[in-house]
């Protein structure tokens, strides 16, 4: 089984700024964000970063903070949630980030509800 780590290798992590500046928001917005449990953190070695696939085209995306959100809400950690949706899924096919962005996003959110619950 795949860690977080090697799940996000390959993947464009944003800092916060980054974020910020991104979304045309404060770094304290990102924050807020972040508490309200519309976006995840990925920690490394003192770090915190975005994948950047949890935007769409430089945006918040519905269905990838609602995602979020239901899964937060199932008791699931920040590192469970960025497991699930970076790790391979054949059922999809694909990723549930990769789903979120197109015609899977309401069944990534139906088996988050299903899981959580």
């Amino acid at each position: 089984m795949n860690t977080l780590d090697d799940l996000l290798a390959g993947e464009e992590l944003l800092s916060l700024p980054a974020v910020a500046e991104m979304l045309g928001v404060p770094v304290t917005k990102v924050h807020d964000l972040v508490n309200a449990r519309k976006l995840v953190l990925y920690r490394k070695d003192g770090r915190k970063a975005v994948p950047a696939l949890l935007f769409a085209d430089g945006e918040m995306s519905k269905f990838i903070t609602g995602a979020i959100t239901v899964l937060f809400d199932g008791g699931f950690s920040e590192e469970e949630i960025l497991s699930y949706l970076f790790t391979e899924d054949d059922s999809l096919p694909g990723r549930p980030i990769d789903a979120l962005h197109g015609h899977g996003a309401r069944e990534v959110i139906r088996r988050a509800q299903a899981m959580a619950f």
